[in-house]
């Protein structure tokens, strides 16, 4: 896990500004060698789209984000990332599918890229992350909102997790990793601003107030944020989406 070497009361607020910026100006890619080119409308080119071979979609290439601090291995193989494995405790919070389709993106032709590795970390209604030491909490060895999943044959891997809650200085997102043959991607997934509004002004999500940051506001949001906004659409008790993901490998 990243630590800031000056403390953890200064690790929000310090990190999120920096590294921020630092997404901005990194981009596209599958790791840090082979970086791709958004236009500048926050609209993938005809360059970076195509449609998928023996499968449904869109295949999109998308900005890369900063890890952030709360990134921990933990190689949990799980689809449903909601309890923490020790106590079975559930995270409370209002139901979210969270699907990834993976394609690989080559010559303007797409295919299903399968076995490949997703994880998914987030903070929890009350923005409170696992396995982590901040100020106002310490969950270390607790496990709950981390996961990892392989892509099908059809590249698709799903998650049940809970719709994030916020934290001082972020916009509401949750953190995803791919990693396959090597090559690693790692960025973020943003809501409609009007979505979580409604969202969180429900329990358990009202117990920690209207948020203070949006998705203009956010640092690491401006890094191409637009590109990574989840379409979540009402689905059972809660909500649905699956996200379009094309790597260039």
């Amino acid at each position: 896990m990243r630590r800031d070497p000056q403390g953890p009361n200064r690790r929000r607020r310090d990190v999120v500004r920096v590294l921020g910026t630092v997404a901005a100006a990194n981009m596209l890619g599958c790791g840090s060698d082979s970086p791709t080119t958004p236009s500048a409308t926050g609209t993938p080119s005809p360059s970076s789209t195509a449609t998928p071979s023996g499968g449904t979609g869109t295949c999109v290439v998308r900005p890369q984000q900063t890890e952030g601090p709360y990134f921990v291995d933990e190689r949990l193989n799980r689809s449903d990332i909601r309890s923490d494995p020790g106590s079975g405790a559930v995270r409370p919070g209002i139901p979210l599918r969270l699907g990834f389709r993976l394609s690989r993106l080559s010559g303007g032709a797409c295919s299903a890229l399968a076995s490949a590795m997703v994880d998914v970390w987030q903070c929890d209604a009350l923005g409170v992350y696992s396995d982590a030491s901040d100020m106002g909490f310490n969950t270390r060895g607790q496990q709950f909102l981390r996961g990892f999943q392989l892509t099908d044959a059809s590249g698709l891997a799903q998650f049940t997790t809970i719709y994030p809650g916020w934290y001082s200085g972020r916009a509401v997102h949750i953190h995803f990793k791919i990693r396959t043959g090597g090559a690693q991607f790692t960025s973020q997934l943003y809501f409609d601003e009007s979505l979580t509004d409604q969202v969180h002004a429900q329990s358990p999500y009202t117990a920690k107030g209207r948020r203070n940051t949006l998705n203009t506001q956010d640092g690491i949001y401006q890094g191409g944020g637009s590109q990574l906004v989840l379409a979540a659409a009402p689905e059972g008790a809660g909500y649905g989406a699956t996200f379009d993901v094309a790597l260039q490998l």
